[in-house]
């Protein structure tokens, strides 16, 4: 069988990817870095009556219009507090910002512009225009104004704009349901005291958190052995609990221990794929499930957790509804590369800013798969595609940023 290109693999997983979007209502305070799933309206016009920008003094344009007039204050209008009388010729009214112009005044003298006379007065020492510092009714938005779209991200300015316009609750998207399962009889949880020929379970840990961190909702069906009939169990209870990806993790070759294509065939899986003409990553498996997608990640930890970052993070943001992430930047190699083979190659790198923005990126010398170490140090990866020639030291390269 061909091993399939990377892009090309993507593309038919993202394909997979079928099923109708879920709508759930969440108060604002928990929506926030939600996706918003309906157009909202504002609810109310904003601001909801013509008020005062600056604290100061409200009049009628016809007595502010020259310098050295003096006016009585007969009053205060202030922020929730309005002054309930009418300004008259020769009158003004003390306000303060956000405070509702009083009627018959149609002009803010700011304080500064304005000399407290004895007995009440004040003289002007500006002679502002007509509409000077407010703010008028519905300069915001106004009632069934749509202010945000489907697809919005909730932002901190978005949430605070839609509690302006009123709502309490808003329609987001339901974050995609993804299963993490773990298999191996070699494998035990973080906290164990593992034996001779065991070790501990890291795969879970790291590829749940890149899920999270791209909007999924998270449910660890934690390790089963390598039993042909408990992996299937556990899968058929994590597809009835309707959800939208399952990553499994390692089994997913053809040794007489990697039990996990078999036994997602046994569960009803239609494979699509497997194999990807990429390294480290080359043993990735794309199926579906009904409507769940299935991605059987590597079991080495580094070949899990890039190809996490290359299938699994798109395909949660696709499902979620979510712009897919930019990771891919432009640098330069710090040391030379050799020609690369028949596979896209995802080299592990540190990355460095010189002081004028240019990105230098120096490739780890070892490259093992196996080696978390390694990939926990990196900030990109280097991708050299399938053919590339050879590479001297600051030749051009398309890093993937991992921070």
């Amino acid at each position: 069988m061909a091993l399939l290109p990377v892009d090309e693999a993507l593309s038919r997983l993202l394909a997979l990817a079928n099923r109708k979007r879920r709508i759930e209502t969440v108060p604002l305070n928990e929506a926030r870095n939600r996706v918003l799933a309906d157009d909202v309206a504002a609810k109310l016009t904003h601001p909801a009556f013509d008020n005062s920008a600056m604290d100061g003094y409200a009049g009628r344009s016809e007595d502010l219009s020259e310098r050295g007039a003096e006016l009585r204050i007969i009053g205060e209008s202030a922020a929730g507090r309005a002054f309930p009388g009418i300004v008259h010729p020769g009158e003004v009214v003390r306000i303060l910002t956000g405070a509702p112009i009083p009627t018959g005044a149609d002009t803010v003298l700011i304080q500064e512009d304005a000399e407290r006379l004895p007995g009440g007065s004040i003289r002007t020492l500006f002679a502002p225009e007509k509409g000077r510092h407010i703010r008028p009714k519905g300069q915001d938005f106004r009632e069934g104004d749509v202010i945000l779209h489907a697809g919005d991200e909730l932002t901190p300015a978005r949430l605070a704009i839609a509690a302006a316009m009123n709502h309490a609750s808003l329609p987001v998207l339901a974050r995609p349901k993804v299963a993490i399962l773990a298999t191996g009889d070699e494998l035990l949880p973080p906290g164990s005291s593992p034996g001779p020929s065991q070790i501990i379970s890291s795969n879970n840990v790291g590829v749940g958190a890149l899920a999270l961190n791209s909007g999924a909702e998270i449910t660890d069906l934690g390790i089963i052995g390598d039993d042909r009939a408990a992996i299937a169990a556990a899968v058929e209870n994590a597809v009835a609990g309707d959800i939208d990806v399952l990553v499994t993790l390692g089994g997913a070759s053809v040794g007489d221990h990697d039990l996990v294509q078999p036994a997602l065939m046994d569960a009803g899986m239609l494979l699509d794929f497997w194999k990807i003409a990429m390294r480290p990553g080359k043993p990735l498996m794309v199926g579906s499930l009904a409507d769940t997608v299935v991605l059987g990640l590597p079991g080495n930890p580094v070949s899990s957790l890039v190809c996490a970052y290359l299938f699994l993070e798109p395909l949660v943001c696709h499902i979620g509804g979510r712009p897919p992430l930019t990771r891919k930047a432009t640098a330069l190699l710090g040391e030379a590369l050799p020609a690369n083979d028949t596979r896209q190659d995802y080299v592990r790198a540190r990355l460095q800013e010189d002081e004028d923005g240019t990105l230098i990126a120096h490739p780890f010398p070892r490259q093992d798969s196996s080696m978390i170490r390694v990939f926990a140090g990196a900030d990109c990866l280097i991708v050299r595609p399938i053919g590339a020639p050879a590479a001297a030291a600051g030749a051009p390269c398309i890093v993937m940023r991992l921070r």
